[in-house]
């Protein structure tokens, strides 16, 4: 919908710091901006006009203008609150939901985030108390970053309108760098900005007199009810998501959709009774999906437009991806996100897009493990430290010898989410200064998770998805990239209601025999192919492999392994021989490839400053 920017603090020159920091973000709002300037309050707004066109202008004030607000996101259930709200003796001046959160605070302070059903970032300021306020949503859809620093509170939608605040110095933090190979994507509560942090999901915060208290307001823990059989399953879910992807349809503007060739997409398609949606594929047919959408989409009787990415077109938008990311990201798929969404943003301002059922309804391959190491389980424990000892110190690679060592490996030791780069050992071989963290790194960053985690092994690797993978990945990317083209995702899984139907959904509901998501998979054959409604979770996979054996990406990736740059953070011989093996078809390691080239090409746009942005800005 939106972004928002805005700091606390003293300012020599406070509208012009605040502009600057609004033009950083002009992507997400092209459609006006406004303001709110009252020492020592700053707040920043870009609008894309999505509900109540015309009223809808932030930052929004109350009837005495002692609250000011400015909100990213879309509050789904607005229009109960606002009648509940009126009963209640609230008077309002528009349709808005922005209005909502405002007369929403007044009678409920910050118990109001508990009764939001959306997704959202927004700050409220309040002028008499001097009092800052602001929550992030359930499930982290959208961003929210800050940095309490040098006597000012900056806080924004994208880090890069938090460099254009003075009071901020930017210095790079090292120890991302070391959690960010393990993970694909920056997990840690402080960004790559040294200083700058992420409030994380179902959060809120109170700043008063330079003081900043955080607190956690809802945890998305599963509670597994065995006694559910599948066909209640079914009808819970059913129900459930017609009514999130109904309330995710409210727009006065037209909601597309994007769609791959997976269950998730195609059901959302096939429930949202809209008439556009969006396709992209490769060249290859093993990375084709385009072929399904054109035949599904002329089935539905609805438009698609499809598009097949060729590897100069992927290659080429490559530097604006980094930027827009704010922080390096190895999903390869991010690309591919990024260009699809300039499609859409050429003929709609909303799409729906189906993130979020693989962490709700057990959809990972990776979640078929519990089943498949369940022989293990009848093991002693010291049996199978034993076993595990003997077979990772064996010199010989025989077969099963990883489903061994993971059968003998607690949960909690092997699993930290669906991404896992390079091992500890991997990446002090790589890194110039070997790797600084404490031995039980990475899995010290899941422990905390872990132990706050209930249910089964099924349940407790989607609630570690949850709580990293789907923040730090999946949604990140599908908000940076929708938003880079004044595009808002919307994400109809992603709904509070709808986790709540998924919380109790027992074991075999999600994994039967090989089949994963199984319960939502019955669901989804009501209204799509069988083809599709049973198809194996594949992702959305992208040639890099074979890309990079090409020579000229290839000698591209090279001249960044080789800079002067890369010297800083990793042993150059080590990074060249993962790219040589690679060529000579020795080893695939395009992922890890693909790892250290992201962070290198993102380094040298935010550090070496080598990047033009668009507009000029």
């Amino acid at each position: 919908m939106c972004g928002i920017s805005g700091f606390v603090g003293k300012c020599d020159e406070p509208q012009k710091v605040l502009e600057n920091m609004m033009n950083k973000i002009i992507h997400r709002g092209p459609d006006s901006e406004g303001m709110y300037l009252s020492s020592p309050a700053a707040l920043g707004f870009r609008r894309l006009s999505i509900i109540d066109l015309n009223n809808g202008t932030q930052p929004m004030k109350n009837e005495d203008g002692s609250l000011i607000v400015t909100f990213n996101g879309e509050i789904y259930n607005y229009q109960v609150l606002r009648e509940d709200l009126i009963k209640k003796g609230h008077v309002f001046s528009n349709h808005s939901d922005t209005e909502v959160l405002l007369h929403g605070y007044e009678e409920y302070g910050k118990e109001l985030v508990k009764k939001l059903r959306g997704m959202f970032a927004f700050v409220i300021w309040d002028e008499k108390t001097k009092t800052l306020f602001g929550a992030r949503d359930y499930f982290g859809i959208k961003p929210f970053y800050y940095a309490n620093t040098n006597g000012s509170f900056i806080y924004s939608s994208e880090i890069k309108s938090i460099l254009a605040h003075p009071a901020y110095e930017k210095e790079f933090n090292p120890d991302a760098l070391e959690a960010y190979l393990s993970f694909q994507y920056s997990v840690l509560p402080e960004t790559f900005f040294k200083g700058i942090f992420k409030l994380p999901p179902a959060h809120c915060f109170t700043l008063k007199d330079g003081k900043l208290d955080i607190e956690r307001f809802w945890e998305p823990v599963f509670e597994e009810d065995e006694k559910k059989s599948v066909e209640e399953a079914i009808e819970d879910i059913d129900k459930v998501m017609a009514d999130s992807v109904k309330h995710h349809m409210i727009a006065d503007v037209e909601v597309g959709s994007l769609l791959s060739s997976g269950v998730d997409s195609s059901f959302v398609v096939s429930r949202f009774n809209g008439a556009k949606t969006f396709s992209v594929g490769f060249e290859n047919d093993n990375y084709n999906e385009v072929a399904y959408a054109e035949r599904f989409t002329n089935k539905m009787g609805i438009e698609n437009d499809r598009h097949i990415i060729d590897s100069k077109e992927y290659f080429s938008v490559l530097d604006d991806v980094a930027y827009y990311m704010d922080e390096p990201l190895a999903d390869a798929s991010c690309v591919a996100l990024y260009i699809v969404d300039s499609m859409a943003a050429k003929k709609v301002k909303v799409v729906l897009s189906g993130e979020g059922a693989d962490e709700f309804f057990g959809g990972y391959n990776i979640y078929h493990e519990p089943v498949s190491l369940r022989p293990f389980k009848v093991l002693p424990k010291g049996l199978k430290k034993g076993i595990k000892k003997w077979a990772e110190r064996s010199n010989i690679n025989f077969k099963g010898k990883n489903y061994i060592i993971r059968g003998c490996t607690p949960l909690e030791k092997r699993f930290i989410g669906n991404a896992k780069r390079f091992s500890r050992k991997e990446a002090n071989q790589i890194l110039k200064n070997g790797v600084k963290k404490e031995n039980n790194f990475p899995f010290s960053i899941t422990e905390p998770l872990y132990k706050r985690a209930k249910g089964s092994d099924f349940a407790k690797m989607q609630y570690i998805d949850i709580n990293l993978w789907l923040i730090g990945d999946i949604l990140l990317k599908a908000d940076k990239m929708s938003m880079a083209h004044s595009l808002e995702s919307r994400v109809p899984f992603l709904d509070v209601e709808v986790f709540n139907v998924a919380r109790k959904l027992p074991s075999y509901c999600k994994i039967h025999n090989k089949v994963t998501k199984y319960a939502f998979r019955q669901v989804a054959e009501k209204y799509i192919p069988s083809e599709v409604a049973e198809k194996k979770k594949l992702g959305f996979p992208i040639p890099i492999a074979r890309w990079l054996r090409e020579d000229n990406y290839y000698n591209m990736v090279k001249g960044y392994f080789e800079s002067d740059y890369a010297a800083k953070f990793f042993k150059q011989e080590e990074i060249m021989r993962f790219l040589d093996n690679h060529k000579k078809g020795i080893k695939d390691e395009s992922k890890k490839i693909w790892t250290i080239f992201m962070f290198l090409k993102w380094y040298d746009i935010y550090f070496n400053n080598n990047y033009v942005e668009k507009g000029g800005k």
